[in-house]
């Protein structure tokens, strides 16, 4: 099969088109023939190395996985022994948080992981959706009906899945966006649009139970007069001087949880709970353009620049 592969950390210069193995599945799993993926911060900061800590779980030299790629969208075309819940042909949808692997022509799966099926309806490019909904959740579950949030940079992948979250959660939202982006939000579900280019964000005249940084691009002390009094400050990045994940500790030592960095958890439960979502017509994906996969190359360095708009997708098959 065809793979893009990478031997080293670095820029995407280092990517490759390759020819590999096909992999096999092994007892429990599914083999996804992999028609959509998705090109995400995730991969890119996985690529580089960023931040260097992260080699201490991707590998220290050398990366430990030959294939990024999270999302994915396909079908199945072979089963491994025990399976169950899938059959040949059925179109599914997930993430593979662990192990990456979705930017090539095939994909192995637990099928109790984090896959699910999709309609008949939904093209396989619209259904690469979890990777910026599940860093989202990580955060958005903490809202409830009628609480407070704004979102900061609810632009991209995981900026336009929180509104959605949000408002599912029954939250107000306030989305915070620049000018080129003024009529995203609001479709979305959020109730007051903020664009920063005009109107200073941090000087609303309100507070709120949640600020969610969805581009790690703003910090806890410009923000925390935004919070009620048991409001939570919420960023996707380390912040300046790595202020986020420095008082991401000390709250979390005192107890608070004030400031946090969102650790998603149960990837499998969510996506199940996010693909319910999709078949009800209360989330979809926002998507920015549709790359050919011998084109990967080009769609890193295009996320790499900050720039995109919801999701890049990849066309594998």
């Amino acid at each position: 099969m065809t793979a893009v592969v990478f031997e080293r950390y670095g820029s995407p210069d280092v990517l490759s088109l390759q020819t590999v193995p096909r992999p096999f599945p092994s007892n429990g799993e599914v083999r996804v023939k992999v028609h959509a993926s998705t090109v995400n911060r995730t991969d890119t900061a996985t690529l580089r190395a960023h931040p260097f800590f992260a080699r201490a779980m991707t590998g220290l030299m050398r990366p430990k996985m030959r294939i990024l790629g999270m999302d994915f969208a396909g079908e199945i075309d072979l089963l491994g022994e025990g399976v169950g819940a899938f059959e040949v042909g059925d179109r599914v949808f997930g993430i593979s948080p662990d192990s990456f692997g979705a930017h090539a022509e095939y994909l192995c799966m637990p099928s109790d992981g984090a896959i699910a099926h999709i309609s008949e309806r939904l093209p396989y490019h619209q259904a690469v959706v979890g990777e910026g909904a599940w860093y989202a959740n990580g955060t958005t579950q903490i809202l409830s009906e009628g609480k407070r949030c704004l979102i900061y940079g609810a632009s991209g992948a995981i900026g336009t899945a929180a509104v959605q979250l949000a408002k599912a959660r029954g939250a107000h939202v306030t989305a915070v966006v620049g000018t080129r982006h003024i009529d995203l939000p609001g479709p979305l579900g959020a109730d007051r649009v903020v664009n920063y280019e005009t109107e200073d964000f941090t000087n609303l005249g309100e507070t709120f139970d949640l600020v969610f940084d969805a581009v790690g691009k703003t910090s806890f002390f410009e923000c925390r007069h935004l919070l009620t009094e048991d409001g939570i400050f919420s960023a996707t990045d380390l912040g300046p001087g790595w202020s986020n994940i420095i008082l991401s500790a000390f709250y979390g030592a005192t107890g608070s949880g004030r400031v946090r960095i969102p650790f998603p958890e149960d990837a499998p439960g969510f996506i199940r709970h996010l693909a319910g979502l999709i078949s009800k017509g209360k989330y979809h994906g926002v998507f920015d353009r549709r790359v050919a996969f011998d084109d990967i190359t080009e769609a890193f360095r295009y996320v790499e620049t900050g720039q995109k708009t919801g999701i890049v997708v990849i066309d594998i098959c």
